[in-house]
């Protein structure tokens, strides 16, 4: 169980549910500016997931981390990704 609340991405994770962190981010102005959608939580996406943070006032999860407070927040702010 992840301390962090289920769905919880953090630096060192992979997987689809990071490319679409990462596709939902380049939708925000310039939060994640040519940013890659690898699905790699590498330090560009911990710096870009931060910017958009701090930007929009997000409080609850740690600096960096996709938590469920800024899961919520980027979700509001962005269309679902059609597959």
């Amino acid at each position: 169980m992840d301390p962090d609340g289920a769905g919880t991405l953090r630096e060192g994770a992979t997987g689809p549910e990071v490319t679409e962190l990462q596709q939902r981010l380049l939708r925000i102005p310039d939060v994640y500016r040519d940013g890659a959608t690898s699905g790699s939580y590498d330090p560009t996406l911990t710096a870009a997931v931060a910017r958009f943070q701090l930007w929009y006032g997000i409080r609850g999860d740690e600096t960096g981390v996709y938590g469920n407070d800024t899961r919520a927040a980027l979700e509001s702010r962005t269309a679902p990704v059609s597959g």
